[in-house]
């Protein structure tokens, strides 16, 4: 038996009822755990005789691991038990692992045939990335992976969480798989989803805005954006930085259709969950719970509150990560309510890595509607093209590159044919605001437009936008997406990756 384990030190409010004489021997669990220096989220792994190595506990507690993400705890925690149980198969302590293992390990994890579950390139680099750091800091020589090393890293390293919808696949994804409509667009009599409200408002809140779902799944009430642009046609709010990948807070844009229905959810669905909540006085047994007593405004807002204890605190709202904002509440008309603007149908707040879920069973749905009973029992991934085709699938990520995709596109028509620009003004307009690649970069977020064109909007690359979209028919006001159809149509059936609805009523047809 060479299985390693990982257990994962709970958050404070989910260490459920313990008993009084302990666990293991321990009388307060909790407390010996903060004791040894652990935190929410840490991983500890257990050999494969169930017992805690303190090596790794040190490793763990470390400051290298500790300025982890909890994300990045958590992935690479997971990939280290899997590469300590194959060392444990060879009789090889991990600080006594040579390039020779990891070589082998490698090959067993990327290439070898008898290997059902071959990973990627991306997946290798982030596998190399843990190993390094682990041995790094246990100052393994030689070093038996380095990921800075040419040789230790993928060549086909490439995303393969990346995908792009139209905006009328959306439109059918959508109604199939969120609404619970038929194949001819009707309302099945058998559906029933007391969520439908809010999964299609997280959806087209994302759509319009780009976020990624961890930033638009732990937004509060009060940040939902109301102040509207000039034209009235979008509105833009400000994520907190610590929600972030790169730490650092910055304005998004959603259109105003989209913010509509994230309000229609709150006074409706969302009212309904909180109330029953309260009657079940669900509230009232929270283990965290922080009234917000004030709301700050300016350049560095503060949040201020006072906890279930009476202890007052207060902290910059830009600095709440998403596990603080679930312990706050404001007073309701009813009593104590959330802060946390998407809540479960018990009214608690939802957790952003739930939406992997309401995905999920989304896709299963259109496969269901959509496909045949014969071709629903192959496996996703081994079905062939013109069957997977028949079919829209979606994650929460596909709804920010879609938009990355829709931004550029529209973008270019905009230059092109709104704004009539010749060659040489649209060169001083560049360089003025930036080009459309530039602007895509800028509402994503990112620090770089390489990472834009070469993770995002790959399939458009190698395509001459300016002659597809010079053919676009130049737009009006309120039906830009109508015209555009055309265009992203075209941009399907050139381009590898991008689902659209024609090619998917071909398919089944």
């Amino acid at each position: 038996m060479s299985e390693w384990r990982v257990v994962w030190v709970p958050d404070p409010e989910r260490w459920g009822s313990l008993p009084p004489e302990g666990v293991l021997g321990v009388r307060d669990l909790p407390a010996a755990v903060d004791r040894i220096g652990l935190h929410a989220g840490d991983p500890v792994f257990l050999t494969p005789d169930c017992g805690v190595d303190p090596d790794l506990l040190n490793y763990v507690r470390s400051a290298e691991f500790q300025m982890l993400e909890r994300e990045s705890k958590r992935n690479y925690a997971t990939d280290t038990r899997a590469l300590l149980t194959f060392l444990s198969s060879r009789g090889v302590p991990w600080r006594k692992a040579t390039r020779q293992d990891l070589r082998d390990y490698r090959h067993w994890r990327s290439r070898a045939p008898e290997n059902p579950g071959r990973i990627g390139g991306a997946k290798w680099d982030r596998e190399a990335a843990a190993f390094t750091k682990l041995f790094k800091w246990g100052k393994v020589d030689p070093l038996p992976v380095d990921v800075s090393r040419r040789e230790d890293r993928a060549a086909d390293s490439v995303s393969a969480r990346v995908s792009w919808l139209t905006p009328r696949t959306w439109g059918l994804w959508s109604d199939v798989g969120l609404r619970g409509c038929d194949r001819a667009g009707a309302p099945s009599p058998e559906w029933e989803s007391r969520t439908e409200l809010r999964n299609t408002s997280f959806v087209q809140l994302l759509l319009s805005s780009g976020l990624r779902r961890q930033e638009g799944g732990a937004l509060l009430t009060f940040e939902v954006p109301t102040q509207r642009l000039r034209h009235g046609r979008f509105v833009h709010g400000r994520i907190a930085g610590a929600l972030t990948r790169a730490k650092r807070g910055r304005t998004f844009y959603a259109s105003v259709d989209a913010v509509g229905q994230v309000e229609a959810y709150v006074v409706s669905e969302r009212a309904w969950a909180v109330r029953r909540a309260q009657v079940a006085g669900r509230y009232d047994r929270l283990p965290m719970m922080r009234l917000i007593t004030k709301v700050t405004h300016g350049l560095k807002p503060k949040v201020a509150w006072v906890d279930a204890h009476g202890v007052a605190g207060e902290r910059e709202l830009n600095l709440l990560d998403w596990r603080e904002r679930q312990w706050l509440f404001l007073e309701g008309p009813d009593g104590p309510e959330p802060a946390w603007l998407w809540l479960t149908e018990q009214g608690l707040p939802m957790d952003p890595n739930r939406w992997n879920g309401v995905f999920r069973r989304a896709n299963g749905r259109c496969e269901e509607v959509l496909l045949t009973p014969p071709e629903r029992e192959v496996k996703r991934e081994l079905r062939l093209a013109e069957v997977r085709g028949k079919t829209p699938y979606a994650t929460p990520h596909s709804c920010r590159h879609s938009f990355a995709l829709y931004m550029l596109v529209l973008l270019n028509e905009l230059f092109e044919s709104r704004y009539g620009l010749t060659r040489e003004e649209r060169r001083d307009f560049a360089l003025l605001f930036g080009d459309p690649w530039w602007l895509v970069k800028t509402l994503l977020g990112h620090s770089d437009v390489e990472t834009t064109k070469r993770h995002y909007l790959a399939p458009v690359t190698h395509l001459q936008l300016e002659s597809i979209l010079a053919a676009a028919e130049t737009t009006h006001d309120g039906e830009d997406v109508e015209n555009l159809d055309g265009v992203f149509a075209r941009l399907a059936r050139e381009s590898e990756g991008i689902q659209d609805i024609d090619a998917l009523l071909e398919a089944a047809g």
